[in-house]
């Protein structure tokens, strides 16, 4: 099929707009556009770099969207529907992070947020529901996810190593049920096969350059140079979506860098989730507000500001064109083998585990303000202090629950309303 570049970019530009409500309503509006409304990739097709998109680490649905632009006009396509699915919301996530550095701590910017917090902690254990119930289908994936919840929660493992091991056991179960494997050529996905290794070396040095230069120019401890390489090395390791790997990233640039509170970690992700485009812009925000803060206390530098979100945005997205289009002319392939679709619910169910710990991370810092980390050897656990539960956070989150799961009102709404009982427990 012929479809002109002018309609293909309108319709990319339209998706980026309007793509609320995180990577499952994402994904339904582009099978929608691309599949229903305009057959610009078959059903078969379709599925087939959903289930590529989701074994890459990355947001999946601004890599579906690369895909599908890719298939229709080649690395121009792609470069238009992944840069027009992230820059709207890219765009309103530097408008608002401005505005929270600026009215951040003022009281009624303060209660409006206690509700956005509230409202975050009933949608991640809305994602928890849902990938959960698409992941867990066979008896090792529940102990799957049971052992990375222990592994990342109480042992502090790195992620990398719990998705690794997860990968393994998937292979290796795949192995023992001996599936056969059918494949059938795909004429576009060959012609591309020979330029994969200089579509490497080139996306590799388009990511990787700027870093560099960071490096040589600024060295390796100021914050330009730190945010790059932490999100460069995010960037690998964000298997299973933004959900799964924000507790890492939290954990990190809360505990380890100190580039945020918790709070204002929560505040950002609830900025993020008010956005069209994936929740990975939630890093975003981080770089913004780490590369701003870095100077004389107090102050704000806003043409630091710019440089944290463009070199943010630069090695989180910069990775995934080049997963793509390296990637792209395997899709089929890759799909239908089964060992390595074996790896992919490995996977997908540690990430259910790994989602688990996020919610129950997220909810101890916002339902419990001054909780207190300890350790007992290697095994954390959390200390509840004497000023015990914030009960009007709490009353927020049932509120929000009551919304969302028995009004069944939409992600947007929910925040909304939510923010506005915040406001209103502020008044009084």
């Amino acid at each position: 099929m012929t479809v002109p570049f002018s309609e293909a970019f309108k319709v990319w530009a339209r998706i980026g707009v309007i793509s609320f409500g995180g990577p499952a309503g994402q994904i339904a509006l582009m099978h929608r556009e691309v599949v229903e409304e305009r057959g610009w990739l078959t059903e078969q097709q379709f599925l087939n770099a959903l289930s590529f998109c989701t074994l890459l680490p990355g947001p999946e649905a601004m890599q579906l969207a690369t895909y599908a632009g890719w298939r229709l006009h080649g690395v121009k396509g792609g470069l238009a529907a992944g840069l027009m699915f992230v820059l709207p919301g890219a765009v309103v996530i530097f408008a608002l992070a401005a505005l929270y550095m600026l009215f951040g701590q003022v009281s009624w910017v303060e209660a409006a947020f206690l509700g956005i917090k509230a409202a975050v902690l009933i949608i991640v254990l809305d994602a928890l529901r849902k990938i959960a119930g698409r992941a867990l289908n066979k008896t090792y994936h529940y102990v799957l996810a049971g052992l990375a919840f222990v592994g990342i929660f109480f042992l502090t493992l790195p992620f990398p190593l719990i998705v690794g091991l997860a990968a393994l056991v998937g292979l290796v179960m795949a192995h023992r049920a001996k599936e056969q494997e059918v494949h059938e050529a795909d004429p576009l996905e060959a012609a591309a096969k020979p330029k994969t290794v200089s579509t490497v070396a080139v996306w590799l040095v388009i990511w990787l350059g700027p870093l560099a230069a960071l490096w040589l120019t600024l060295g390796d401890q100021h914050v330009l140079t730190q945010l790059g390489l932490f999100f460069s090395k995010l960037a690998v390791v964000t298997f299973g979506g933004a959900y799964a790997v924000l507790a890492y990233m939290a954990q990190e640039v809360v505990d380890i860098y100190g580039w945020m509170t918790a709070a204002e970690m929560l505040d950002g992700l609830g900025l993020a989730e008010t956005t069209p485009g994936p929740l990975i812009l939630v890093t975003e925000f981080v770089g913004i507000l780490a590369a701003a803060r870095d100077g004389a206390e107090g102050a704000i530098s806003w043409p630091m500001a710019v440089a944290g979100g463009v070199v943010t945005l630069w090695v989180t997205f910069a990775p995934c064109f080049l997963w793509i289009f390296a990637g792209a002319p395997y899709v089929s392939r890759l799909a239908e083998a089964p060992r390595l679709r074996g790896a992919l619910q490995g996977v997908t169910a540690a990430v259910v585990g790994v989602i688990l710990n996020l919610s129950l991370w997220f909810a101890l810092h916002v339902l419990v303000p001054d909780l207190e980390e300890r350790f007992a050897g290697p095994v954390r656990y959390y200390a509840i202090p004497e000023t015990g539960l914030a009960w009007e956070v709490a009353a927020l989150a049932v509120v929000a629950a009551v919304l969302l799961f028995a009004a069944k009102q939409g992600v947007l709404r929910v925040l909304a309303i939510s923010a506005v009982l915040g406001l209103a427990i502020g008044g009084l």
